[in-house]
């Protein structure tokens, strides 16, 4: 690829942005001064209008940051368009309280309503057009993945083949052929995956890759995640890096605590009526327990029992077998289907969190039996359990239901080793996404499988079921 094209491409994403910020800022400048502004007491004049014209701008731009709304050539149009059209719905909102406010009365919505369908029409031609141009502009790059394992490679292999826009792997070239092999490849690719592979090959090839000026994507290892959430230290003229390892600080802690007991509550009355017509749903479908709880994991191993709306047929584990849901899983009910689809079900675990067995961010709960599983094929997965586990977080957020328990925990790691009160109110607002694009991230395990890493005949855990014999 033209290396000299390369230099201009953030440039031209930054100037596509500002385009449609622009367009969607100006939509809104009209309706203001053809409505608003005449219903107001006192009118806005120049310098007034400026001022609301450039906080609408920012509001969006914030919003389109958080949903990853610009993100052209990175992600999929389905996923800019609905991403962009939630940013907007959130910050058109937030400027009609705030025009209410000034007015110090209740304006007809209607005209922003009308606008955001314009909006909303104006974003999906632009991610149209701006992903053809893009792609027109830059295509794949062809790049040479470098690996140890089978496995693991052919995994990322299949993850990237979905997205042939961004990525041709053209070459697979392993460790076992000797760095010289390698670096001579190298040059021949616009980019390199290292996936897997010893230390000392890998930091050879990364300073190559440094040297060179050649696009490196690196998958990292849980010591390269705890490293990253060490701090720098100066005491002396050898550079050290310290990392504290033991979770959040007792500040930190306070503060979560009151953000969860606030959130649970406000969410707990706002979710009462969703609750209501889901657990009737649940009745009327099968006649069986609306509520199940099930024995989980939180902070520092401790089990409790999590809440959730039963989404399975009674006694889906009568094998007695602990099993993750599968693709076309027929334990699942017709109800199940769509709460789970649109996480429904997970919503009486708000009163987990108000009893301090949960927090509104972190990691996945997992079932006792399977961690146990799951820390016979790597021991360091119990390192989640630094933190109390979630009804959100970075790996569910990030990551599918069938993501390797692998790459949660480095997922959630990330999370825990760089944690802010910021960061949580971000994956809060990234979840909110969720249930627009859900089937992803819903996605089930293998047909055939007990966890993604498990198949049903090599099962060793035979342990007992939850109340009504039900897994999530």
């Amino acid at each position: 690829m033209n290396k000299d094209k390369e230099k201009y491409k953030r440039t031209a994403l930054i100037v596509d942005a500002l385009v449609l910020l622009t367009w969607e800022t100006s939509t809104f400048g009209i309706i203001w001064l053809n409505y608003y502004n005449s219903e107001m007491a006192f009118s806005f004049f120049r310098k007034g209008n400026w001022l609301l014209f450039g906080l609408y701008f920012a509001i969006l731009y914030v919003f389109s940051r958080i949903y990853k709304g610009l993100k052209i050539g990175s992600h999929k149009t389905t996923d800019i368009i609905v991403s962009q059209i939630l940013a907007t719905l959130c910050t058109n909102f937030i400027t009609y309280i705030q025009i209410c406010l000034i007015s110090r009365s209740m304006l007809d919505p209607r005209p922003l309503l009308v606008g955001t369908l314009y909006q909303a029409v104006v974003i999906a031609l632009w991610a149209f057009i701006s992903g053809k141009i893009f792609r027109a502009l830059y295509p794949a790059k062809n790049v040479i993945m470098i690996y140890g394992l089978e496995q693991p490679a052919r995994m990322l292999v299949e993850k990237m083949s979905r997205r042939r826009d961004k990525y041709n792997i053209t070459r697979m070239i392993n460790v076992s052929e000797g760095l010289e092999k390698i670096i001579s490849e190298i040059p021949n690719y616009d980019g390199v995956v290292i996936c897997d592979t010893p230390n000392e090959i890998r930091n050879d090839i990364l300073k190559f890759c440094f040297k060179t000026s050649i696009r490196t994507y690196l998958v990292p290892k849980i010591s390269d995640i705890i490293v990253r959430g060490g701090d720098n230290m100066e005491l002396f003229d050898t550079p050290l890096i310290i990392s504290k390892n033991y979770g959040l600080g007792i500040e930190q802690r306070f503060v979560k605590r009151c953000f969860d007991i606030l959130l649970s509550s406000i969410g707990i009355i706002i979710a009462s009526p969703f609750m209501l017509i889901t657990a009737i749903a649940i009745k009327l479908c099968d006649h069986g327990p609306v509520l199940y709880k099930q024995v989980r994991l939180t902070k520092d191993g401790k089990e409790f029992k999590l809440l959730k709306f039963r989404s399975m047929v009674v006694n889906a584990e009568s094998d007695g077998v602990a099993r993750l849901a599968s693709d076309g899983d027929k334990r699942v009910t017709p109800v199940g289907k769509f709460i789970r689809k649109v996480r429904l079900d997970e919503l009486p675990q708000l009163f987990n969190i108000f009893k301090g067995d949960m927090s509104v961010v972190g990691p996945r709960p997992e079932r006792p039996e399977i961690s146990r599983e799951y820390e016979k094929e790597m021991p360091e997965f119990a390192f989640r359990l630094k933190v109390k586990a979630g009804l959100t977080g970075n790996a569910q957020v990030v990551g599918k239901y069938n993501t390797t328990p692998y790459d949660k925990l480095k997922l959630d790691l990330m999370y825990i080793e760089k944690y802010t009160l910021a960061k949580d109110i971000l994956l809060i607002l990234k979840t909110v996404k969720i249930i627009f694009m859900p089937e992803e991230s819903t996605e089930g395990i293998k047909e055939g499988y007990i966890t993604p890493l498990q198949k049903g005949e090599d099962a060793q855990s035979k342990e007992g079921n939850d109340n009504n014999g039900n897994v999530q």
